[in-house]
């Protein structure tokens, strides 16, 4: 039942790393601002925020990735080195199922689907049912860096490889409005800020001591992990953002939804996950200046 007064909304988070965290804050604005969000669409990060606010659980993940540092990042990641992908990515699969649950699509409070590539047929791949981490595992599948998903016997990779806004699949909802968040929006010159978070100490004191509790669970051997050195990954997350900023603006262009949030795509790397309270007060910040003007100025049209 969406509530009285409220503006149904498609909401379609798109791929892009660390920067997917500003769509906690562009999420945290609609709800303040009267929107009711029924259905999610989402492409690797956006595929992952999207999937576990469709589950209920965005603020329990906003205040665990809030508290996570760098090392824990280093921690998270299980070195495969092998010759489809760095990561294997069963230790973050594994410390959000614990903190989020073993979900299933078809039982989300919101509808849902996922966007991933199946490589080898050259064609996006919908997931929309099934278990919920097995979607986003596979729609994050960065090539090179984490190792392709099999998924009902396909090999499948990230869904920013062909689309990262993936708005078709919002086309047969009945809902006011379509709302892109795209993360490969033009680089901008200002810096983002860093902000300090918000969250209590003593919270934050509980939140390290979960977190260093789920790393241990799925504490799986890795070898010279911290001293890797991730400047060749540097140089091809860079090339995958201006491949995916390519795409977004054809797909953009060629499929306008009723309002776009653009967040820079230099406004933190790919990996920086530290910065969460930042780019969530950020996605927030971007939201209040980009959808207040562009709706004021569609009100006004109409007037």
């Amino acid at each position: 039942m969406v509530p009285m007064n409220k503006k149904t909304v498609s909401l379609v988070l798109g791929s892009g790393g660390a920067r997917g965290l500003a769509h906690i804050g562009v999420i945290k604005w609609l709800e303040e601002h009267g929107f009711h969000i029924t259905s999610v669409s989402g492409s690797s990060m956006g595929a992952l925020v999207g999937g576990i606010y469709a589950s209920g659980k965005l603020n329990e993940f906003e205040q665990w990735v809030s508290a996570i540092r760098k090392v824990d990042i280093v921690a998270l990641l299980d070195i495969s080195w092998s010759k489809n992908g760095l990561i294997k990515g069963d230790k973050i699969i594994n410390t959000l199922v614990e903190l989020i649950g073993d979900r299933i699509i078809e039982d989300l409070p919101v509808t849902f689907t996922a966007v991933a590539v199946d490589i080898k047929k050259e064609k996006e791949v919908w997931l929309n049912s099934g278990k919920l981490f097995d979607a986003i595992r596979a729609s994050m599948s960065l090539p090179l860096f984490f190792t392709p998903f099999k998924y009902k016997g396909v090999e499948l990779i990230d869904g920013g490889v062909l689309n990262p806004v993936p708005i078709a699949p919002t086309f047969w909802d009945r809902n006011d409005y379509t709302i892109v968040v795209n993360l490969n929006g033009p680089i901008q010159n200002a810096k983002v800020h860093k902000k300090t978070s918000q969250i209590p100490e003593d919270n934050a004191l509980l939140l390290r001591e979960k977190i260093n509790n789920f790393i241990d669970r799925f504490n799986f051997p890795d070898t010279n992990k911290a001293s890797r050195d991730w400047g060749a990954y540097d140089v091809v997350s860079q090339a995958f953002d201006a491949m995916q900023s390519s795409i977004a603006r054809q797909k953009l262009a060629a499929y306008p939804p009723d309002y776009i949030v653009e967040i820079a795509r230099n406004a933190c790397g790919a990996l920086e996950f530290d910065r969460a309270s930042e780019m969530i007060m950020f996605g927030y910040e971007c939201a209040n200046k980009q959808l207040s003007q562009a709706i004021k100025e569609n009100h006004d049209k109409k007037r």
